[in-house]
């Protein structure tokens, strides 16, 4: 139990100082290196920021676009469970191949 609340108290004082130095202007060579780890240590709007900003360089590369709506939430859910079981992936990874997964049902550029 000890180790528990230790393990709690290091995350608390670790997870800010991470969150302060990923701050300052998102470039693609910034935000292509961070784990889905380093996401979650992050504001909520800067981590919507980040995830959007590598989202909609993938959908490029693959032709299609980012939707509004359901099939968008349907990509956001798949990110979200990418990054819950590996937390420790480069969260561009786990974007691509959840648009890879949903290829088919994206909207082509």
């Amino acid at each position: 139990m000890t180790l528990r609340y230790a393990a709690i108290a290091l995350s608390l004082t670790v997870l800010p100082s991470v969150a302060q130095a990923q701050s300052g202007p998102l470039t693609f060579d910034r935000a292509a290196y961070l784990t889905c780890r380093d996401a979650q240590a992050m504001a909520p709007d800067a981590r919507r920021a980040v995830a959007t900003f590598l989202a909609e360089h993938a959908a490029r590369r693959h032709g299609t676009r980012i939707p509004d709506g359901e099939a968008g939430a349907q990509l956001a859910l798949l990110v979200r469970g990418g990054c819950s079981l590996y937390p420790d992936a480069y969260l561009l990874m786990v974007v691509e191949r959840a648009i890879v997964a949903e290829l088919p049902k994206l909207p082509r550029r």
